[in-house]
């Protein structure tokens, strides 16, 4: 085996990858970019029943979105392909008929009948269902529907060393003779992880905790081969904000989920990191770069994470207040355009999107969030009940009134920018013996048709001179048909 390291991601395109499944694809790449070496996806797709179509292209695009670039794998090629295991099946066969030679694994002939009746009988018995080796001294040969079946040593021990749980042993006894190649030529992922780790040169395999009952078959497996086994870290569950086990029901689990919601990749791959690591105990936001940096097993937790959604928006919130008002343009433009208010009006263009952006990015927290925020900058489809433009300590000719003046005096401005209007509106809520919140309140309605809004000033600023006054002309004329 080569002293560089080299780790694996091997998804299963059984459905599309959920938050754990990339967490830790992400460790694997933190652990390959920290230590010089390199990361490499391989697609296990031995499972046909479960197969599910589209799955491998959506594992790639999250991976993409999140800039886990790897090294060797689909697109990519590699010295040890074919990375997709439905490519690699004579590898396998190769494998298990070399073990049955050896007297190390032998064909079981049991029909599902049998195998499901004796599991049946074994749970009635209150007994840990397994299978009972029926078939391992006979010296069956092959036959259809026939699978292979490894030969666990009745005896003894399987230790070894996880770099992150330390010690870890079973009993031999207490494991069950597994099948490695079943009856459609396919073999589990007990047989194809190690031939293929193997032949890949795999130094580290660092996986879910849910494998760790796997590990000593796999090691039984290396031992048989002949094969140097590698080293193993078992990084630890992942559990929703009531410690049970994340679901759907704690709410989106697949990755292109949380695209599809407007987090930024640049938050998902700091909150995971976070998921089962930590550099020390108050540092939350790191760059890429830093996670690389500091990324060790050491560091990894052996109890289980907690998925923290409020947290992930307030770093999502974060992480967008960290970029400039084109970059947020840029990766908004997408979600405004599927509000059809926006889409409509003609005005989502990146320079527009830009100014937009700029009265908006302190309030927002995702990306699917915009649209509600800034629609009507975009669209002059406004409406509202003209009532509103009435303060609560007004009356409808007060409030005409000054919205008449207001209209005036924006008018005659030389210059239709924020500080030019503040500093001829304020004044005039004064003159108007009105407190500046009221005035403030009537613009506010009648320029955007909301009550709660960007900062007044800068909004019409970015609506413009024609656009703001054409709607403060028909708030006056809307308000003026209001009964007193």
């Amino acid at each position: 085996m080569t002293n560089e390291v080299r780790v694996r991601y091997a998804p299963s395109p059984t459905g599309y990858p959920h938050l754990g499944n990339i967490r830790t694809a992400m460790f694997n790449w933190l652990f390959a970019r920290h230590n010089g070496g390199k990361f490499i996806v391989r697609i296990e797709d031995t499972d046909r029943e479960r197969y599910v179509e589209g799955a491998v292209e959506s594992i790639l695009e999250s991976l993409n979105w999140l800039g886990l670039d790897w090294d060797e794998g689909p697109d990519k090629g590699g010295d040890y392909g074919p990375y997709y295991q439905s490519e690699r099946l004579s590898l396998y066969r190769q494998a298990a008929e070399r073990l049955v030679t050896e007297g190390k694994a032998y064909y079981c002939h049991c029909s599902s009948e049998r195998l499901d009746k004796m599991r049946e009988e074994q749970i009635a018995r209150k007994e840990p269902p397994g299978y009972d080796r029926c078939c391992r001294d006979l010296c069956l040969g092959q036959k259809e529907g026939a699978v292979i079946r490894f030969k666990i040593p009745l005896e003894g021990q399987t230790a070894f060393t996880d770099l992150i749980r330390g010690e870890v042993t079973f009993d031999n006894a207490k494991q069950d003779d597994f099948v490695i190649l079943k009856s459609d030529g396919f073999p589990t992922y007990h047989l194809a992880s190690v031939v293929d780790d193997h032949a890949m040169q795999i130094s580290h395999v660092l996986r879910a905790e849910e494998w760790l009952p796997s590990t000593p078959k796999h090691l039984m497996l290396y031992k048989a081969l002949g094969y140097t086994p590698p080293q193993y870290a078992h990084l630890p569950m992942i559990l929703g904000p009531d410690r049970s086990k994340l679901s759907k029901r704690h709410g989106a689990t697949s990755t292109i989920e949380y695209k599809q919601a407007g987090y930024l990749p640049e938050t998902m791959v700091n909150f995971l990191s976070l998921l089962g690591w930590a550099y020390d105990d108050k540092t939350e936001l790191f760059s890429r770069k830093q996670l690389v940096e500091y990324f060790c097993l050491e560091k990894v937790s052996k109890t289980a994470a907690i998925f923290n959604y409020e947290k992930l928006d307030w770093m999502n919130g974060m992480y967008i207040r960290t970029l400039s008002a084109p970059d947020l343009a840029g990766r908004a433009m997408p979600f405004l355009a599927k509000d059809e208010r926006i889409a409509a009006s003609g005005r989502l263009n990146l320079d527009y999107t830009t100014k937009v952006m700029l009265l908006i990015q302190e309030r927002v927290k995702k990306l699917n969030e915009l649209a509600e925020l800034c629609w009507f900058i975009y669209s002059d489809n406004i409406s509202y009940d003209p009532a509103l433009l009435i303060d609560k300590k007004l009356t409808k000719d007060d409030s005409l009134s000054a919205l008449k003046a207001a209209f005036a005096r924006l008018k005659a401005l030389a210059n239709f920018d924020a500080l030019s209007m503040e500093e001829h509106i304020r004044p005039l809520a004064a003159e108007l013996e009105l407190k500046p919140g009221q005035l403030f309140g009537m613009l506010r309605t009648a320029s955007t048709g909301q009550q709660v809004a960007p900062p007044l000033f800068q909004t019409m600023e970015v609506l413009g001179r024609e656009r703001c006054l054409g709607r403060i002309a028909m708030a006056i004329a809307r308000l003026s048909e209001l009964p007193s």
